[in-house]
């Protein structure tokens, strides 16, 4: 339908580039244009004369209904699936695996609590060391699940870990990044719950505290810095300025571990300082290597 719509607005619909957000408004103006047009056709209203030389504008009422109908999917879809850590760490992680491996364009948020939160509080992956939690009775013993870098082995996976207490505007920025890349995405946001025992209206406090004591590591990695010779691993928190236990212990699923277990609370507080250093060290050697076009 090229020469009864015109050649610059058929042209620019299809070689639309919709990377950003002001990509994706352009390209719905355009498909807004296109439908009073196929109105126009349809209802047998005059359309400008086909330039000089042109073949003329053929009979095409048929073709204009039925791309009518269809005209919306010209204008990207955006594809966001939406999960908790039970789901995305544990019960549902093959299936979580298989969609990131396929390279579609689809967005994953998972809303980490560390707890299996709507099926009573049971221990997930996602639980970290020290925790309390059903079936860890006794405090979790073992590191909790790193989901970010697995995903980032991929190399094609743009992944990026978000708390809106610590750095809204990090957030906000890992959300359009994450939606303007090409490829899967991976977005884990730390989430307050009732189930770690906090006045829930301190919330965003304590989503800062965790980043604070490194419990919670803030970064972007995003696979189009390494095709521009660029890490692709960009670390968005400072290093830890608190201890891990100001950020423990104000949550009744560590605290009550010193009321029933003292000395087991007292060994994982160690390691689990331990665990936050290290994770932070870690993720600070990645964001800080060199790296070439080639690699």
């Amino acid at each position: 339908m090229r020469d009864a719509l015109g050649a610059d607005l058929a042209d620019a619909l299809v070689s639309a580039v919709q990377k950003t957000d002001a990509d994706i408004a352009a390209q719905r103006e355009r498909v807004a244009t296109l439908r009073e047009k196929l109105h126009r056709l349809i209802a047998g209203a005059p359309l400008p004369a086909p330039p000089p030389g042109g073949a003329g504008i053929p009979p095409v009422a048929a073709d204009a209904r039925h791309l009518l109908t269809i005209a919306d999917t010209l204008v990207k879809k955006s594809v966001w699936i939406v999960g908790g850590d039970g789901w995305a760490y544990d019960i549902g992680y093959g299936g979580l695996d298989h969609v990131l491996a396929l390279g579609r364009n689809v967005n994953v948020l998972v809303l980490d609590t560390e707890v299996y939160s709507n099926t009573g509080g049971q221990c997930s992956k996602a639980t970290p060391r020290g925790a309390v939690a059903k079936f860890a009775a006794g405090g979790k013993p073992a590191v909790q699940k790193d989901l970010a870098l697995m995903a980032m082995t991929y190399g094609n996976v743009y992944v990026a870990t978000v708390a809106m207490g610590s750095n809204d505007a990090q957030t906000v920025k890992a959300f359009m990044e994450a939606e303007a890349y090409d490829g899967p995405s991976l977005l884990i946001a730390y989430s307050h719950c009732i189930a770690h025992g906090i006045n829930m209206r301190l919330g965003l406090e304590t989503q800062k505290k965790a980043v604070d004591s490194g419990h919670f590591v803030l970064f972007r990695y995003n696979p189009e810095l390494a095709a521009q010779g660029k890490n692709p691993l960009v670390l968005d928190s400072k290093a830890p300025s608190i201890k891990y236990e100001e950020f423990a212990y104000q949550q009744t699923r560590f605290k009550m571990l010193t009321k029933s277990k003292p000395e087991a609370a007292a060994r994982l507080l160690v390691q689990a300082q331990q665990d936050a250093v290290r994770r932070w060290r870690f993720y600070e050697q990645l964001a800080a290597m060199q790296t070439s076009g080639n690699e």
